[in-house]
């Protein structure tokens, strides 16, 4: 039986199943940051054995990864998209196809940072889409999304929606972290 914690009730996801590597943490923080901020690229790869083993029963299912997209001024400023680096390495290692285009930040949004889940949610309304070249090979698909931190799930579940709006058949999430917060405990 699956069963949701308290703020993922809440929040009516609009993804299937959720799997993350490890909780965030202090003591996991400094390798996300690091992986996310600091260009330890390299990292992917380790990375990808340890979703694929956290994803294991995500995986064994899917059609495609498909990665949570920046907006181009971000990918800009970092020069990546670490959750796209997790898609393709993942790829490597289980052999489902990545497709790192297929969803676009229509416009840019704020830093999560510091930001409440009501603040995050409104954040990402409306704020992704399909492209174009995309649709048509998601249709009917068992998508796994993936990213590099979970925090309340407004990103993920906004992604998620415009995948299902756009034809996917299912949407399953795949993080290397997932914020755990004090109700769920």
């Amino acid at each position: 039986m699956d069963a949701l914690c308290g703020a993922c009730a809440r929040a009516r996801p609009r993804y299937g199943r959720a799997r993350a590597v490890f909780v965030y943490d202090a003591d996991s923080r400094g390798l996300v940051l690091a992986f996310k901020h600091a260009d330890q690229t390299h990292a992917a790869r380790t990375f990808a054995k340890w979703l694929m083993r956290a994803g294991a029963p995500l995986l064994e299912d899917a059609d495609l990864l498909i990665p949570v997209p920046l907006h181009w001024t971000r990918l800009f400023a970092r020069r990546y998209n670490q959750a796209a680096l997790l898609a393709q390495a993942l790829e490597r290692e289980c052999g489902v196809g990545a497709m790192p285009r297929a969803l676009m930040r229509r416009r840019k949004t704020e830093p999560h940072v510091r930001m409440s889940a009501h603040n995050r949610w409104r954040n990402v309304k409306g704020a992704f889409d399909i492209h174009a070249s995309a649709k048509g090979r998601i249709e009917g698909k068992r998508i796994v999304l993936i990213d590099d931190v979970m925090t309340t799930g407004a990103t993920v579940s906004t992604c998620a929606d415009a995948l299902l709006r756009a034809g996917a058949g299912d949407v399953d999430v795949l993080t290397l972290a997932r914020v755990v917060h004090a109700e769920e405990t």
